[in-house]
C-alpha cells in the first residue's frame, strides 16, 4: 500500500507484486470538507483509513516524507494528518517505510528530478492501465507503492 499524506486529499494505492510485475488492486482518495475543523479532519482520516486497513489487509506500507514549501501552516496540518495515518498504521502492526518524492521519482522515472507527468505517465504504464489514476493524490501512492516494491525487491537481492 503506498499513502500520499494531506489533510484535504490523502491519496492511496494498493497493489499486488510478484517480484516482476506490479498489478493495481484498488486506488482512490480519502477526502475531508474544507470548511471543517481540523479534528474533525484528522478523525475522518483515521476512520477512512482503519476502514481500508481492514478491507484490504496490506503487507506492507510506504508513506511519503513530507515536503515543507513556504506555506508553514499547510505543512503542519499535513504532518498531523501524516501523524494520524502513522498512529492508525502503527494499531494496525504495520512499520511504513518512508520514501521521499525525489527517491519515487528515482524509483518509477529512472530519474530524481523528474517531472510530476513523467511519474504518472510510468505509473500508468506500469500498472497496466488505461488511464492516468485519478486524482493526482492515488496516482502518488501508487507511484510510493511501486517504489517500495522496488526497494523491497533490492533488499531481498542483497540478503537483508
Amino acid at each position: 500500500m503506498g499513502i500520499d499524506p494531506g489533510y484535504g486529499t490523502i491519496g492511496y494505492g494498493f497493489v499486488k507484486y510478484d517480484q516482476y510485475k506490479f498489478t493495481p488492486i484498488q486506488y482512490g482518495a480519502i477526502t475531508t470538507g474544507p470548511g471543517m475543523p481540523m479534528p474533525l479532519r484528522l478523525c475522518e482520516i483515521y476512520d477512512d483509513l482503519n476502514t481500508l486497513l481492514d478491507t484490504f489487509h496490506p503487507e506492507a506500507v510506504a508513506v511519503e516524507e513530507l515536503f515543507f514549501n513556504t506555506n508553514i501552516t499547510t505543512g503542519i496540518q499535513v504532518a498531523q494528518a501524516r501523524g494520524v495515518i502513522l498512529l492508525a498504521l502503527a494499531q494496525k502492526g504495520l512499520q511504513p517505510a518512508s520514501y521521499t518524492p525525489s527517491q519515487v521519482k528515482q524509483s518509477v522515472v529512472g530519474y530524481g528530478k523528474a517531472e510530476k507527468k513523467q511519474v504518472m505517465e510510468m505509473t500508468r504504464v506500469m500498472l497496466g492501465l488505461s488511464k492516468v489514476p485519478r486524482p493526482d493524490d492515488a496516482a502518488d501512492a501508487l507511484a510510493l507503492a511501486i517504489c517500495h516494491g522496488h526497494a523491497h525487491q533490492s533488499q531481498i537481492y542483497e540478503g537483508r
